[in-house]
């Protein structure tokens, strides 16, 4: 199946008109040499088409002329919902009055090809006489020098150039050189402002309309620069020195990969390779990302990333694979990387010259400028370099293709579009020692960060949800609509004493009650893929410990040291004061009888341990302290309209991956056009698993939303006896909740560890309608796996229940007609709950399902 992509970053690319004269521009006499310099790219070949038809053509004077053209005569929804007028567009171009544009190619996928090639053609038509090329720094323009001189020395592409063209064979230079015409001048925006370094402003003065500037890395034009060195400084005047009146610079060419002015995508794009299409055609590495993570703290963390880094090394062992961490600023980037070395130094056991040497610190800080030179060499195999720490911008330009790990340390690092695309460029060159299959870059993220970076990153990598649920308001089936009431609780705070004063702390019972420990744990982290895919891996995590006689030392320290609150400290051996302090074996006795306890052998605690420990000898020594605890106080019922649903998205992906979409046999006349055409495609196409789409009677299917999606067996195989004629005729409604803001239900737990959670909050998963004797009933369901006995399940349907009766009573109270049921249930009990629902005992409470009595007892 072609899946419908609906990518809304693409509808804001500017099209270039085809129907140009082919008298004045005869560009297919250029066909041959873009098939020797792109070989099998088409995507390069259609940039460089587009930018020459933009440039050359003669039907645009200036960037505004493609503009009116788009925007006149365009029906893009997306441009108009951007910008209500033309004239609001032409005000936030950012190069007006010019023929300025940006081609944003996904970085690894060539961007100097296409820069060559449009240098070259541009000079061969005669349309201009120099090329300036400039780049952010001097290593991209090291990299773009050795390539375009590699190419203008090519003579099999040379060959391919039509005769009797001007400047056939232009000379590569620097800013050192004086520009003479045929020549193309690659510099770094910092030389260009250093005094007496450069010819570009003797070469270039007034000379601008004959002058084609190629700008690479172009968002740092118009992107804050935070730095404050020399070369961030110059880079700030970058866009000043395209505008400058003395040049007259005509034509304005940017590239990048990352179009973005921190997550507003760029206005005059002109052609785009996504990041998603690299992926997709394999010009890129795949890229996964983390979706769940449970490391507890930064030690675990680095576990797991250094795992990660092992298993590449593993993997791919004909080459040294690279991990890359990225902090949000210099300062941060050199914590990080004293951070990774004094892991690596206790992981590996090296010295600390041996982790000065694995580890490389990049940025534009002058202690590293010398580190940056040697990025040119991180990926030979002898090269002692492993990891690289840098900052997120500023660092573009590597040709460093081993990156098989991409940490963003922090999310300051990963919080926007355009930082996002930047730290996701650096991994994605294939090496040529595995160019099949593809090769993956894993991206360790932290999943805990906010819905809206997921967004982001979603939204670069283009994860595209593709079908949409909706309430249905003026179809036949929107009389399936129905009003629930919730409520919500107050927080009365109460202060109270954390515990009483004492003159005496009583801990003669010789013992403290530890928690069962290992010193190795297998710990799971889960990731996605840009296909959707879903996978885990375990890494063996190795805890912090302590021995008995740094615990015990520590103790004694304290004991020493500290002020004491208590008068006496008594234990199993005697009583003890300020002034005698007892003996260090007493201590260690009560230490190991609490592990002997809980089965710990040995001479070590886990940190959970220490300092449980530790906290009971520091409860002698703290101050007296208050504990504010909240108390839950009922709020007035709340009306919530079933019509008031938010959409729901799911991308077709998933339905490969045992989600399931139901729909109305009525489905043309329920959706859009849109939703109707990617629905018909998903019917049709036989290679989709069976179960991923489902029609259902019109009459039957008493819901209020067009499409309902289920992601696994139990929700699906719950709606299917659900819309049975049997169970369907019982009833007057039913819809499927979301997963978040429609109707949410507090509860808290305590976990093992014995430390309590915050507050959360579920919403239940499906609400039932029934009406018997003028009273509306409300079936409540949470669907579970079989057995998925948990302390979250437990205290969900301790809560759940709670707040139902609760809202019963106040509903009572007030006179409405309606009662609430809930139950917990999973498939072991689907028959026994549809014949009650049936036979009407369900209403009665008579039911109660396999997993509640477990999770009960």
């Amino acid at each position: 199946m072609n899946e419908i992509k609906t990518y809304k970053t693409n509808d804001l690319v500017l099209t270039i008109a085809k129907d140009y004269n082919p008298i004045e521009l005869e560009l297919t006499t250029w066909d041959r040499y873009l098939d020797v310099l792109c070989v099998n790219r088409e995507y390069q070949k259609e940039a460089i088409r587009n930018a020459i038809i933009y440039l050359s053509s003669g039907k645009y004077q200036s960037i505004s002329d493609l503009i009116y053209e788009n925007y006149k005569n365009n029906s893009n929804i997306e441009i108009r919902e951007r910008y209500n007028t033309y004239e609001d567009y032409i005000e936030h171009l950012q190069i007006p009055n010019k023929l300025s544009a940006t081609i944003d190619l996904a970085t690894g996928t060539g961007k100097s090809y296409v820069m060559f090639g449009i240098a070259q053609i541009m000079l061969s038509l005669g349309k201009i006489d120099r090329v300036l090329v400039l780049c952010p720094s001097l290593t991209i323009e090291k990299e773009l020098t050795k390539k375009f001189v590699e190419l203008s020395g090519d003579d099999k592409l040379k060959n391919t150039i039509p005769e009797g063209v001007r400047y056939k064979n232009p000379r590569i230079i620097d800013g050192n050189n004086t520009i003479k015409e045929g020549d193309i001048c690659i510099e770094n925006i910092h030389a260009v402002y250093e005094n007496n370094s450069s010819s570009i402003y003797d070469s270039l003065a007034g000379k601008g309309k004959r002058v084609l500037v190629l700008n690479d890395e172009a968002h740092h034009i118009f992107n804050k620069i935070n730095e404050r060195s020399k070369e961030s400084n110059s880079i700030k005047k970058w866009k000043e020195f395209l505008m400058n009146p003395d040049f007259k610079f005509k034509y304005i060419i940017g590239l990048t990969g990352t179009a973005y002015i921190e997550d507003e995508y760029f206005n005059d794009v002109i052609y785009r390779y996504s990041l998603r299409q690299a992926v997709d055609e394999r010009i890129v590495k795949m890229i996964d990302y983390v979706s769940r993570d449970d490391s507890i703290n930064t030690n675990e963390k680095l576990q797991k990333i250094y795992d990660n880094h092992i298993e590449n090394k593993t993997k791919y062992n004909k080459i040294k694979p690279l991990t890359i961490m990225i902090a949000k600023n210099i300062s941060n980037a050199k914590r990080l990387t004293s951070k990774m070395k004094e892991f690596l130094i206790n992981k590996e056991g090296l010295s600390d010259d041996e982790a000065d040497k694995k580890v490389l610190t990049v940025t534009s800080h002058n202690e590293h400028k010398s580190n940056v030179l040697k990025l040119s060499n991180v990926d030979n195999i002898y090269d002692p370099t492993e990891w690289i720490v840098s900052v997120s911008m500023l660092t573009e330009g590597w040709d460093v293709k081993n990156v098989f790990q991409i940490v963003p340390w922090e999310d300051r690092a990963f919080n926007s579009k355009l930082l996002i695309a930047q730290v996701l460029g650096r991994g994605l060159r294939i090496p040529k020692e595995y160019q099949s299959p593809q090769p993956k870059v894993r991206v360790f993220n932290h999943s805990s960060w906010s819905k809206n970076i997921r967004r982001l990153v979603d939204e670069i990598l283009e994860i595209e949800m593709k079908l949409r649920s909706s309430v249905l308001i003026d179809k036949l089936r929107s009389k399936y609509n129905f009003a629930l009431y919730n409520i919500n609780y107050d927080r009365v705070q109460k202060e109270k004493d954390a515990r009483q004063e004492n003159k005496e702390f009583d801990y003669t019972k010789g013992y403290i009650n530890l928690i069962a420990q290992v010193e190795k744990s297998e710990k799971e982290t889960e990731y996605i893929s840009l296909s959707g895919r879903n996978t885990s891996k375990n890494t063996l995590v190795t805890y912090n410990t302590y021995t008995v006689e740094e615990v015990v030392d520590k103790i004694i320290d304290e004991l020493e040291t500290r002020e004491w609150e208590g008068k006496i400290l008594k234990l199993p051996e005697a009583s003890y004061t300020r002034q005698n302090l007892p003996e260090k074996e007493e201590i260690e006795n009560i230490i190991r009888n609490s592990m002997k306890r809980v089965g710990i052998h040995g001479d070590r605690l886990v940190e959970k341990n220490r300092h449980k420990i530790l906290t009971m000898f520091s409860t002698l020594l703290r101050k007296k302290h208050k504990t504010v605890v909240n108390i839950r106080k009922v709020q007035d019922p709340v009306q919530i309209e079933t019509c008031d649903i938010s959409r729901e998205s799911m991308s077709v992906g998933n339905l490969r991956h045992n989600a399931t979409v139901f729909y109305s046999k009525d489905f043309y006349n329920e959706l859009n056009k849109e939703m109707t055409d990617i629905l018909v495609q998903i019917i049709e196409d036989e290679s989709l698993p069976k179960s991923s789409s489902k029609e259902v009677n019109s009459y039957l299917f008493k819901t209020p939303v067009d499409i309902v999606f289920t992601k696994g067996e139990p929700e699906r195989t719950f709606i299917q006896i659900l819309i049975k004629n049997e169970n369907a005729s019982q009833i007057e409604g039913w819809i499927k909740s979301r997963d978040y803001g429609f109707y949410s239900i507090e509860y808290s737990f305590t976990t093992i560890g014995g430390r309590h959670s915050n507050i959360h909050s579920f919403n239940p998963d499906f609400f039932i309608k029934i009406v018997k004797e003028e009273y509306e009933y409300y079936v409540v369901t949470e669907i579970k796996q079989d057995n998925d006995v948990t302390l979250e399940n437990k205290a969900k349907l301790k809560y759940a229940k709670k707040h139902f009766k609760d809202l019963n009573r106040e509903l009572k109270s007030r006179g409405i007609n309606q009662k609430y049921i809930f139950h917990f249930i999973s498939p072991n009990s689907y028959t026994e709950f549809f014949e009650y629902l049936r036979n009407g005992t369900l209403l009665d409470g008579a039911f109660r399902s396999d997993l509640e009595d477990k999770l009960e007892n």
